[in-house]
This record gives C-alpha cells, sequence and structure tokens, in this order.
C-alpha cells in the first residue's frame, strides 16, 4: 500500500475509532485511514470490518492484500465501553498478527506511556510475577518489554512518590534551529528564515516570563523545575539567551529549584560563550545531543557538524563546569548500521555522561524523512534498541523514563538513562503527567494539574509570526492559569 492510498475502515455497532486506529497503526506505520458506519464501504482488496452487536458479539473481518481473515467472539453479560473496545482491538490485533507475520514488541498497548501501567500496579501492592502476568495477558507484551517497563518504573516510583503537588515546572520555548533535521516534525523554524523575528520574540517571550512569574508570586505556586526546550534554545545568540535567562532569573525564584536544564542542543549551535552565560544565569543540567557519531548519517539526515564537533562540545562543557551532561541518540537512523550505532553509543559512554537518552525514529508525516517511509522496512533499529538497553544498564546507567510515538519503527520507544541521583525529574513528571507545566513561548503548552488527577491544557499559538502578532490576545488566556492555580493551591493544602 502507498502512502496516499487510506484503507477504509468501517465500525458497525461502534464508535472506536480512536483505539482501532491506534491499533491498525501498530502494523501500517504509514497508511491514514478512512472511517465509515457503511458496509459498502468495504470494497477492494484491503479493508477493516469491526462489530459490535447487541453489546455482546465483537468481530472482525479484515482483507489485506487480497488474502481475508475473520475473527469473533460473546462478551458475555455486563461488559462496559472499555472492555468492549480493548477486546475488539484484541480480534483486529490477532487478525494482522497473522496477515502481516509482524509481533509488535509492546503487543496491543498503545498510548505514550507504558510504565504508567507498571506505576498504577505497583502502587496497588501487586508482586512483579503478578504485574508480568496481568500485563502480558491483557496486552500480550514481549517479556523484553515487560523487564524494560518494570525496571523503569521501579527506578521512577521514587522520584514520582516525591512530588510536591502544590509546585509547578516551567518550560521555555525557543523553537528555532540551524536547519532542520529530515526526521524532525517539532514545530521549530530555521535561523535562515525566521532571523528576522527573533528580536521580537525575545521581547515578548521575556513579557510571558514577567507575566507568568507574577501569577506564580499571586497564587503562591512553587516552581520546582525549569526547562529550556526548542527547536535548539542555543540556536540564537549568546546575548539573546542572555536576555531570556536573565528575565527567568530576575522574575522567578531560583533557590529552591531542584532542576534547571537547557537543550544546549546541536553541537553545531554551541560555543563557550553561551555554554557560559547557561552556567552563570543558574542551570546546571544541558544536553548535548549528537544523535549520531556517524558523519555519512549526519549529512543524510541534514547535520552540519560531525561526530566529532560532538565529542568535542561535550568535552568543552566539561571543561566549564558542567557536571550534569545528557546526551540524546536516535536508533534507526537511514544509513545507519547496527555497527556504526553501537560505535556511537560506545563511543558516548565512553565519556561519560550523566544521562543518556536513546529514541527510536519516528516517521511523522510532518517530516521531510517520511516520504521515504518504505525504505525503513528493514531498518534495523530493534537491534540497536536491544543493544543499547544491555550496554548501558551493565555501563551503570538505569533507565528512569520512557515514552512511545505513533509510527516508530518497529513500535520499539524512547528511554531515558540515567547514572543514580541524575535523573531528571521535569522528563519524568511531564510523561507521568503527574505535576503542573508551566509554558512559556511559541508552541508551548501549559498543563494544569489538579489533585483529583483532572488535566487542563491551554496551547500557545505555533508559529513565532502568530505568538507575536496576537501576544495580547493569548495573555487572555492567563486568566485560566490564575484560577487553576489557586484551585490546586486551595485543594492541595486542605
Amino acid at each position: 500500500m502507498n502512502n496516499n492510498f487510506k484503507m477504509p475502515v468501517i465500525l458497525i455497532g461502534n464508535s472506536f475509532k480512536y483505539e482501532v486506529e491506534a491499533t491498525l497503526k501498530l502494523f501500517f506505520h504509514e497508511n491514514r485511514f478512512s472511517f465509515s458506519d457503511n458496509i459498502n464501504d468495504a470494497q477492494g482488496d484491503n479493508y477493516v470490518i469491526a462489530s459490535v452487536k447487541n453489546n455482546r458479539k465483537i468481530s472482525a473481518d479484515i482483507m489485506l492484500n487480497g488474502r481475508s481473515s475473520s475473527l469473533s467472539g460473546n462478551l458475555g453479560t455486563g461488559a462496559d465501553k472499555d472492555y468492549t473496545e480493548h477486546e475488539l482491538c484484541r480480534l483486529i490485533y490477532r487478525i494482522l498478527k497473522e496477515l502481516t507475520g509482524i509481533r509488535p514488541p509492546w503487543g496491543l498497548m498503545t498510548g505514550i506511556r507504558p510504565v504508567k501501567k507498571f506505576v498504577e500496579l505497583m502502587k496497588q501492592g501487586m508482586s512483579k510475577e503478578q504485574i508480568y502476568d496481568k500485563l502480558s495477558q491483557k496486552y500480550e507484551i514481549s517479556p523484553k518489554k515487560l523487564n524494560i517497563g518494570y525496571i523503569t518504573a521501579v527506578n521512577q516510583l521514587p522520584i514520582l512518590d516525591g512530588i510536591n503537588r502544590n509546585a509547578a515546572s516551567l518550560y521555555v520555548s525557543i523553537p528555532f534551529c540551524p536547519t532542520r533535521c529530515s526526521y524532525c516534525s517539532f514545530v521549530s523554524h530555521s535561523m535562515n528564515s525566521a532571523i528576522k523575528l527573533i528580536p521580537d520574540y525575545v521581547m515578548a517571550l521575556c513579557r510571558e516570563l514577567e507575566i507568568t512569574a507574577k501569577i506564580v508570586k499571586e497564587t503562591n505556586t512553587k516552581i520546582d523545575t525549569i526547562y529550556f526546550g526548542g527547536g535548539t534554545p542555543t540556536s540564537i545568540t549568546a546575548n539573546d539567551l542572555k536576555i531570556i535567562m536573565e528575565c527567568v532569573y530576575k522574575n522567578f525564584n531560583l533557590d529552591e529549584i531542584r532542576e534547571y536544564s537547557v537543550e544546549a542542543g546541536r553541537p553545531d549551535t554551541i560555543t563557550e560563550e553561551k555554554l557560559r552565560v547557561i552556567k552563570e544565569l543558574g542551570a546546571k543540567r544541558i544536553s548535548v545531543n549528537p544523535q549520531t557519531l556517524n558523519d555519512d548519517v549526519l549529512r543524510v539526515i541534514g547535520r552540519k557538524h560531525t561526530g566529532e564537533d560532538a565529542i568535542k562540545a561535550f568535552e568543552l562543557a566539561r571543561k566549564i563546569g558542567f557536571n550534569n551532561i545528557n546526551t540524546d541518540l536516535i536508533a534507526g537512523l537511514p544509513a545507519e548500521s547496527t555497527k556504526s550505532f553501537k560505535n556511537t553509543l560506545d563511543r558516548i559512554t565512553e565519556l561519560e555522561p550523566e544521562s543518556i537518552t536513546v529514541h527510536t525514529l519516528t516517521l511523522k508525516r510532518a517530516a521531510t524523512l517520511f516520504e521515504n517511509g518504505s525504505e525503513n522496512n528493514d531498518n534495523p533499529a530493534s537491534e540497536m534498541v536491544d543493544y543499547s538497553i544491555d550496554k548501558l544498564i551493565s555501563s551503570g546507567y538505569l533507565p528512569y523514563y520512557m515514552y512511545r510515538q505513533k509510527n516508530t519503527i518497529d513500535n520499539l520507544e524512547n528511554i531515558g538513562y540515567a547514572k543514580k541521583g541524575f535523573e531528571s525529574c521535569y522528563n519524568i513528571f511531564i510523561m507521568d503527567e503527574t505535576q503542573t507545566i508551566l509554558g512559556a513561548g511559541c508552541a508551548a503548552s501549559t498543563k494544569l494539574v489538579y489533585p483529583d488527577g483532572k488535566i487542563s491544557r491551554i496551547h500557545n499559538y505555533k508559529f513565532p509570526y502568530e505568538y507575536i502578532k496576537q501576544f495580547d490576545k493569548l495573555m487572555e488566556k492567563k486568566k485560566e492559569t490564575i484560577e487553576c492555580l489557586k484551585k490546586i493551591s486551595f485543594l492541595t493544602q486542605k
């Protein structure tokens, strides 16, 4: 099937579009789907029919490249919506395993936060064996993924237990990059096209930070962690970075900040001057993100630096005094072999960063690389991920946070590893959705987390010109933030 084909999916007696599509995506990363409730749309060599009759009988009929298969089942009495949806998706999953030969390592578990399932069961007092049994029966997860999910949850739980739920974290967005990498789908903007917007953007961002700081003081909210992301924050000049970080320094109480991170990011943007600005204005944790040390692969993905440039940037950060450095790598990049990935990981491990994050290539529709998606069908990403798990754990790095994305090669995951005591609290909080995140800047989101688990989101404009032009209108949304923070403070202190 080509990227433009939309597979007909006919839902009879149900409206389980989201979860059915998520299940199909486990097998068809690059495909789109057209949903209807008309059985006459089931035509051609590829279609799916998912039926629920009288809330008791479920069936799935699938035609794939001219081959058909069907399964059905009885739910019995009293089956609720969630159970019905899950069991219907299980039928689809089992048929597609048979027709495609694909065995998704996470089984039919969808969603981006698999570790939450483990944490929830641990908090219920279940043993390791009970957790493995329950999750393998419900989701058909492979033993390898059960193991890495459980270990991650074990390392994460003490940090989750220590959360100050009356506090909030601050996310600062600098949505610019030197160039756009072929795998990237983030709303970031190349310096060539956006450079004229930067002075106004810096001014607007500082205004929003001042407004946010005022709200924090009015609602007696403590800032727990700060994270500068993007884009690549170090794409802008040292002076512009200094202006923004000075604004944070002057307007927020940094005395009790548990963690302050800046994604220094791409090695071709890192300079001694920028690193000194970051260090002098309070950030103690940075990321240097080579993605790979293979120069041929770097050229393919559109990077303008070499592997050696990444090593030098890391060493420069050490020289200046950073003792909490993360490095990001990507398994499954185009033109990357298992051998060259292993060489990269081995060399990075020799540098002894405090944390290493291993992402798996994801084919996002907004990324240039998506157009060549079929070329990744024989991608050795799973071999790379397996090697990284063994290598990093044996080298003293423990997995502490994890997330999954749609369209990831081989249905794999992204894992953050850290030496003991160097886990990023911000990464855990945003993945587990257990603490309020106040977003500032273009494309940033504010995530307000209530004590009862309810979550309210406020989204900033995606593009710098919108953010600048509609700034006053955007700031009207801060009224909701004020009211929510007051309620969170009141409910937490009761």
